[in-house]
Order: structure tokens, then sequence, then C-alpha cells
């Protein structure tokens, strides 16, 4: 009896206890649902709910690349364009500060002379309209009553006319500071902005090529090209770049010695010695590393070359391409001369320096220094001859 109810009183098993039946049991069980699994991911694959995406190609990834790139070459005009505003806005600022600060300063002149015509009318008796002019507390309203000059000497009309005309200058000055510090925020906003773009799109490039092997990246880079590196501000690209200018062995030195040829029948074709002395500029910066923003003399952007070249030839070009475009005269692509700025894209987000036989100097992207390449490797957009 005791045995029996002893029996009735033992734990009861876990429903799967009886699949389970010990470890050889369990195992049993696992592999069972191990299999299950692998049978359902089967068939989603088959039915392609759950279907990998297909590798891009390496053709694939390179046109992404060129996307991003001129995708940061067009933030990177945007940037151009801010800081030379931004630049601008600041010298007008400080210009303002030091021209309030000098009026400010004439304004105190012309109070003490005010105050020392009061002192005088009050001690010889009464309280004239210039005691009252100082002691108001809105002195422009005061003085645009013009019956105050009426009621006062002829010298101290003159006192007080110059201090109303200081004081409205001053106030005048004032608020153009004013109004140029908010453009100046403004414009370091839009300036802080663009840099994001900028890098965000060259690390997107950089996390592209990172997946491309270096034969890959090599044949991306064609004929005469140095491979697309990676680099966000170019800088990698200076030690490959000098080396391609002044590379080891007898190929450099023939490379060194075609170049040199080159600028010589280009600038000697040139319209005009600033055009030549332009093209001469545009071959010595051979090598030289892309840096986004860059104006040289170490690194350049796209438009930062082509104003420093032509800066060489005594132009003075804008900071952009979208402005630099309307630098000179519009030339057609037939009519093509050594020193012509060429854009590219229908956003003119490209320039480079044509040097003549269908092809440009430029500065590319990151990865890719200061080289010589065809106008037909983009979309030509214009072309324009600095005046």
């Amino acid at each position: 009896m005791t045995a029996t109810v002893a029996s009735h009183r033992k734990p009861r098993q876990h429903p799967l206890a009886s699949l389970t039946g010990g470890s050889r049991t369990a195992r049993t069980v696992r592999t069972a649902a191990t299999l299950a699994l692998a049978g359902a991911a089967t068939a989603t694959v088959l039915d392609g709910t759950g279907q990998a995406a297909p590798r891009p190609t390496p053709a694939q990834v390179k046109g992404r690349i060129d996307a991003l790139y001129q995708e940061a070459e067009v933030a990177t005009q945007s940037y151009n364009g801010a800081k030379e505003a931004a630049g601008t806005a600041r010298r007008e600022l400080t210009r303002l500060q030091d021209e309030a600060a000098r009026r400010t300063q004439k304004l105190n002149t012309a109070r003490t002379e005010l105050g020392a015509l009061a002192a005088s009318q009050y001690r010889s008796g009464g309280v004239d309209p210039t005691v009252r002019l100082l002691l108001s507390a809105d002195p422009q309203r005061y003085l645009d009553g013009a019956a105050v000059l009426e009621r006062t000497g002829s010298h101290q009309a003159t006192a007080v006319a110059g201090y109303a005309r200081r004081l409205g200058s001053v106030r005048q000055v004032r608020q153009r500071a004013e109004e140029t510090a908010e453009r100046l925020a403004a414009t370091e906003a839009t300036l802080k902005k663009q840099r994001v773009t900028v890098v965000h799109k060259l690390d997107a490039a950089e996390q592209l090529l990172n997946r491309l092997t270096a034969e890959q990246r090599k044949r991306m880079a064609g004929p005469g090209g140095d491979g697309v590196s990676h680099g966000g501000d170019g800088k990698e690209a200076a030690g490959r770049g000098h080396a391609d200018r002044g590379a080891h062995g007898e190929d450099g030195l023939l490379d060194g010695v075609a170049h040199g040829a080159g600028a010589t029948s280009a600038a000697a074709s040139a319209p005009n010695p600033r055009a030549a002395r332009a093209v001469s500029f545009a071959y010595a910066a051979l090598g030289k590393p892309y840096v986004w923003g860059a104006t040289g003399p170490s690194a350049y952007d796209c438009s930062g070359l082509t104003q420093a070249a032509w800066k060489s030839g005594g132009v003075a070009l804008p900071r952009t391409t979208y402005t630099q475009i309307s630098s000179g005269p519009r030339v057609d692509r037939s009519q093509l001369a050594p020193g012509d700025l060429v854009f590219f894209y229908s956003g003119i987000s490209h320039v480079g320096l044509y040097i003549g036989d269908g092809k440009m100097i430029h500065a590319p992207h990151p990865g890719a220094p200061v080289r010589i390449a065809p106008i037909d490797q983009m979309p030509f957009a214009a072309a324009t001859r600095p005046a």
C-alpha cells in the first residue's frame, strides 16, 4: 500500500521528457529540429523571400564611386563658395567695426564740445537746448526737431549739427555691422553643412573602394592612371603623385622629358602670354595631390588649380567652377586653345585647363593627383577664355 502511494507521488515528467529519453534521444531531437529549420530556410530562399542581394560587379562599384566623387565635387564647390562668402563677410565686419570705433570716437569728441558749451550757457543762466539734448533719453528724436537749431547761436548750431550727423552715422555703421554679422553666421552654418556633405560622400566612396582588390583599383584607373586609392582628403596621393613626376628609372625620365616638351609646345600655342603662363603653371603642378578646398601650393581641388594657374598669369579668377565659367567669353569646343577653362557636368561642378590636342590638366578627385586627361573623359558642358 505504501509503495503504491509512493508511486503516485512521483513528480510528473515534462511532456517532452518521453521524447528525450536521455542524451542519445536529445541529440536526435536537436538534429531533427536543425533539419527542419534548414528545410524552412531552403523553402524561403526558393520562394524568393530571403534571397541575398547579388554582389555588385567592379564596373558597378566604379560607377557608384564615380557618382560619389562627382556629388562630392558639387558639394566642394558649394563649400568653396560659402568659404569665399564667409571670408568676404568677415573682412567687411572687421572694416565696419573699425569704422564704428572711429566714428564713435568722433562722436565722443563732439559730445565733449557740446558739454563745454552747455556748461558755459548754464553758468550764464538758463538751460539751453544743448543741455536738454545731452540729458535727453533719445537724442536722435530730440535732434529731429529743427527748431533747436533756430534757438541756438551759430557756433552752437554747428556743434549740435555735427553731433547729430555723427550720431546718425554711428548708428548706421553699427546697423550694417549687425547685419553683416548675421550674414556671416548664416554663411558659416552653410559652410559647416557642406563640409559634412563632402566628408560623407568621400567616406562612402572609400568604403566602396575597400571592397576592391588592388588589381581592380588599378583597372579602374585606366591607361595612364595611378590607381584609385583611399584618402578622403587626398593626402595619401602626395607621395605617389610626386613619384609619378620624378619616377625612378628611364621611364620616369622619358615621362618628364615628354611633359617638358608638351608644356613648351602648349605654352607656345596659347593665344596670349597670360594663358601661356597659366599652362606652364599647370604643367608644373602635375602630380600634386587633390585635396578638396585646397588652392595650393602643395595641393589643389579642381577650381583651386585653375584659379592658381591663371593667377600666375596675372588674372584673378573667382573661386568656384560656377563663377569661373563667367570669367571670360565662351569658346566653342572646336575653337579651344591652350589655357582655356573647360567645364563638365550639367551643374558645372568640374573644371580643367585645356592644353591642346583634346587634353586638359585637372585635379580629378582624392587619390588621383593633378594629371593630364582627355576632355571627353567626362560630359563636356562649356568652355571659357579668361580675360
